[in-house]
């Protein structure tokens, strides 16, 4: 079952260093843009992925085309992409060894959390950690 309860979301948050942004955009009318600007505020180092800007910059990160290239430890992959889509996201984030898995406002897919439970990640669906972190008052990342 994804993470529902105020305690266990906010001490995923608490608990979360490195957030790989998957669907991040670099144009400052989409929700991911804003959503990355918001996290970094708080502290979290963010790799934003996305295949269509990679190698370009935002919010002074370079754009990864994939989880895979990162070559860092992620804790969360926070997961901005059609429900259809999601799955795929899921599966990199499994094969990274990410410890947990954010579908973002409106993105759920049943399918893909329980890939990612039976792995072992935690799972967040169809909310928002820009939300969710000043709503739960979740310390600064330090």
């Amino acid at each position: 079952m994804p993470l529902t309860r105020d305690e266990d979301i906010a001490r995923l948050l608490a608990e979360t260093r490195t957030i790989a942004l998957v669907g991040a955009s670099d144009r400052p009318t989409r929700a991911s843009w804003g959503v990355m600007r918001v996290l970094q505020e708080h502290g979290y180092r963010v790799f934003p992925v996305n295949p269509q800007i990679t190698g370009e910059h935002v919010h002074g990160e370079f754009v990864w085309r994939e989880l895979a290239q990162i070559g860092e430890p992620i804790d969360m992959v926070d997961i901005f992409r059609r429900p259809q889509a999601a799955g795929e996201a899921v599966d990199e984030a499994i094969a990274i060894g990410a410890k947990s898995v954010w579908m973002q406002l409106g993105v759920i897919n049943d399918e893909a959390a329980a890939r990612a439970e039976a792995a072992g990640l935690k799972v967040v669906m169809d909310r928002c950690p820009a939300i969710d972190i000043p709503r739960l008052k979740v310390p600064r990342v330090a």
